[in-house]
């Protein structure tokens, strides 16, 4: 049998840096190690790969008549709250299956309220919340102090810093102005959440979906921040304790990010992050359906490792959970 050709999109950080933007801007896209270590693996797993580069190489690769058995995605997008739904659109319009979630699920998951919304619909925790579009609906906010304020549709901690953590109108009002103007997109701001943080891995779709397993994040006391803000998240090495976990809160949590994987339809494989409010109950934070691969220093790589499964045994589980969606299992089994 042949094996399938796997095509990978994806934006390579370096490319964007060599353009004049800055780290922070960047901070979601992808080392060459990472798209490495992929095809690298892919390539163990009896795939024959091909890259193809963020949507811009995609575009001018389709108007070649190139096509591929399958698109392995993880192109995050530069531009619009819908960036990271561009390339999987575009795939759909052509017909070419992919790997991870659709367009659908990655442009409404790239806003962090209307996300919780639906999770709240599904009678899923998570905190209460309001969105700041502009400093005058500050005075209408009614949540109690203290807060947690981060923009709107980032990742990767962009936005956290130690003014995060408000516990007055007037530093709401301060925090808030400063993302206004650096972020250029509404404010989330959330009921600040006292308890433990933990990220959950999940592989499959649907009732197939699957936990990997869970993982406490624990920041160190060099850290002056009350969330993993993006200086924190690049140097985690130095800043973060990752810790594998299989208590009842930690199995709660694993519950409720189960829960909220499906309600949200995510596909194949991501992670989703929850922490716990002053009772000890996990809530709903944010999923993330185009999790960092990079194998060492992204948080579901590492979290698969503390939970007994290498890098191959990762992608292994994604791709076995694409293809068997896909109705394409035959081609690849594990």
């Amino acid at each position: 049998m042949k094996p399938l050709t796997i095509g990978l999109t994806y934006d390579l950080r370096d490319d964007y840096l060599a353009q004049g933007f800055s780290l922070e801007e960047t901070g979601e896209f992808d080392s060459s190690e990472t798209i490495d270590a992929i095809e690298n693996t892919l390539g163990q797993l009896g795939f024959v790969t091909e890259r193809i580069g963020n949507l811009s190489h995609l575009i001018a690769a389709l108007q070649k008549k190139k096509s591929w058995d399958l698109v392995f995605n993880i192109a995050e997008g530069m531009y619009g709250f819908a960036r990271e739904a561009q390339v999987p659109a575009l795939l759909d319009a052509y017909r070419i299956p992919y790997v991870f979630s659709d367009p659908l699920v990655l442009a409404l998951t790239l806003d962090k309220a209307l996300t919780k919304r639906i999770v709240r619909d599904h009678g899923i925790a998570t905190a209460p919340f309001a969105v700041i579009s502009k400093l005058t609906e500050i005075a209408a906010l009614d949540l109690p102090y203290p807060v947690f304020a981060k923009p709107l549709a980032e990742g990767t901690g962009k936005g956290i810093n130690a003014q995060s953590y408000i516990e007055s109108p007037a530093l709401l009002h301060t925090t808030c102005e400063a993302l206004l103007q650096q972020f250029h997109q509404p404010v989330l701001v959330e009921t600040f959440l006292p308890g433990r943080e933990f990220t959950v891995g999940m592989v499959g779709t649907g009732d197939s979906a699957k936990v990997l397993g869970v993982m406490e994040i624990c920041l160190r006391a060099n850290v002056n921040t009350k969330g993993c803000s993006f200086i924190d998240k690049e140097n985690c090495e130095e800043r973060i304790d990752y810790l594998p976990v299989d208590d009842a809160e930690s199995q709660q949590a694993a519950t409720t990010a189960l829960a909220a994987w499906r309600a949200l339809r995510c596909q194949d494989g991501g992670r989703i992050d929850l922490r716990s409010n002053a009772e000890g109950v996990p809530q709903f934070l944010e999923v993330n359906p185009l999790a960092g691969l990079h194998p060492t220093h992204s948080d579901l790589p590492i979290l698969a490792q503390l939970n007994g499964y290498s890098y191959y045994d990762l992608l292994g589980k994604i791709m076995s959970a694409a293809l068997q969606r896909l109705n394409l299992r035959e081609f690849y089994a594990t």
